[in-house]
């Protein structure tokens, strides 16, 4: 089931930025990015130790930093950054100790990563302008 619902969340947001207009500012899915990969420092902060608070923040630095190279060099890279989350949310669980991460997270974080990933790789694809840095 979460799964399915992190597919339905990311389509209704990715379809309702490109309705409305969000994903015409270069910001949009780098910030997305930043937010996504912030989740991780939050359940950590709820139930973890210091040390998991640590480790969890500096993965999530590495993602903040690849969402800057992407929206000043190439949003490539952002696209790669996202399917690489939903990567890391399925084997997360084999390299950090998060109690607070809640079950169901994990499927469907790769769900709703993976496919705003490809979204974003599709609109690339379709508008080869938008890879352009700043």
């Amino acid at each position: 089931m979460e799964y399915a619902i992190g597919l339905i969340l990311a389509a209704s947001v990715a379809g309702l930025a490109t309705v409305i207009g969000f994903d015409r500012e270069r910001a949009f899915y780098p910030t997305v990015l930043i937010v996504i990969a912030s989740y991780y420092v939050l359940f950590a902060a709820m139930g973890a130790s210091s040390r998991t608070l640590i480790i969890e923040s500096a993965v999530a630095s590495g993602f903040l930093l690849v969402a800057v190279l992407g929206f000043r060099r190439n949003f490539w890279f952002v696209v790669a950054a996202l399917v690489g989350h939903g990567v890391f949310d399925f084997v997360h669980h084999l390299f950090i100790d998060n109690p607070g991460v809640p079950h169901w997270w994990p499927g469907f974080c790769l769900a709703f990563d993976g496919f705003l990933g490809v979204f974003l790789a599709v609109r690339l694809i379709r508008h080869p302008d938008l890879c352009r840095g700043t």
